[in-house]
């Protein structure tokens, strides 16, 4: 199983890592070791000082894949979950000005919060929204009961099919793999007795405790 997380796919969040906005979308890993069993509480690594939050929509991959047309793409997910992908940013930062590789800074244990996958028909029936998709899903993120990160996935600047169909040109994507796919502006640091709490569309996926 597979954790692939996608870089800066909202503009904004771009504009505040003072990044450039994208022109193809890039990826990297998060090891399975990452996921956190069923939303225990996330212990505050000893190896950071720099801890923060970047929530995401997640969406669960099916089906066996390899070089999908983006037409076809939707055809190879059936759920979707709310996600932090949490990073170390002081030691993302260190390895980046070293030109190194930052897997360890995004890869740790218990960095990928995933709340339970749900369908897009149990969402619109949750939510009486008929008209809701992958496409137009809004979601939000508080911190001790103060919103933090606000997104929607039409703002993304590359689509979920767009996603999946361009990664599987390099790497099959298989039943149980997970894309996060980018995280909205808002990213920010998170302490020890921190309470987070995830919506779709106003619906509760997710309560973690940072301890």
């Amino acid at each position: 199983m597979k954790i692939l997380c996608v870089v800066r796919n909202y503009a904004p969040h771009a504009g505040e890592m003072k990044a450039e906005v994208p022109s193809e979308p890039t990826f990297f890993l998060k090891p399975d070791s990452a996921l956190n069993p069923k939303q225990m509480p996330l212990f505050y690594p000893d190896f950071t000082q720099d801890l923060q939050h970047e929530v995401e929509i997640v969406v669960r991959i099916d089906r066996l894949g390899k070089c999908i047309e983006p037409r076809f793409a939707h055809k190879y997910y059936d759920a979707v979950a709310l996600g932090i992908d949490f990073t170390a940013r002081d030691l993302q930062r260190k390895a980046k000005a070293a030109g190194l590789p930052w897997l360890l800074s995004k890869g740790f244990d218990g960095s990928a919060v995933v709340g339970p996958f749900v369908t897009l028909e149990a969402l619109r029936q949750a939510t009486g929204k008929e008209t809701l998709t992958i496409n137009n899903m809004g979601f939000d993120l508080s911190r001790n009961g103060k919103m933090v990160q606000q997104g929607n996935t039409e703002d993304m600047i590359f689509s979920v099919d767009r996603l999946i169909a361009h990664v599987s040109q390099f790497m099959t994507l298989r039943t149980g793999d997970m894309i996060f796919t980018g995280t909205p502006a808002g990213v920010g640091p998170v302490e020890i007795g921190d309470v987070l709490e995830g919506r779709i569309e106003g619906q509760p996926m997710f309560r973690l405790e940072i301890k």
